[in-house]
């Protein structure tokens, strides 16, 4: 392997493992900040478990973006599709995972 390439292939795992959740940050959420999040999924990643979400503004959090996450129940996953509207929970610190993720029923036309 060429200087380069091994070059390469140490910044690429450097890249993979700043991805990766970390189990000592899932394991403190009780201590941090739970903030209420609010969405649109507009993908769904069923081989890695992960959703691409358009967020609300998140009051000292997050401003309103794309983004993928994880989640914390990875069965939700194949009940979501594109399009569905969302809640769940995220704490101080943690932009890479949702927890508690539920699906938004639509809202009732008003008569």
């Amino acid at each position: 392997m060429t200087r380069v390439q091994s070059f390469r292939a140490l910044v690429m795992t450097v890249v993979v493992l700043c991805f990766l959740p970390i189990g000592s940050i899932h394991a403190q959420q009780k201590g941090k900040k739970e903030f209420a999040f609010r969405g649109t999924v507009e993908k769904v990643d069923a081989k890695s478990k992960a959703l691409t979400v358009k967020n609300e503004n998140v009051e000292g959090w997050m401003p309103s973006m794309s983004m993928t996450y994880g989640v914390d129940n990875p069965e939700i996953v194949n009940r979501l599709k594109a399009g569905d509207k969302i809640t769940a929970k995220v704490y101080e610190g943690d932009f890479q995972k949702l927890y508690d993720v539920r699906i938004t029923p639509p809202a009732q036309p008003k008569k």
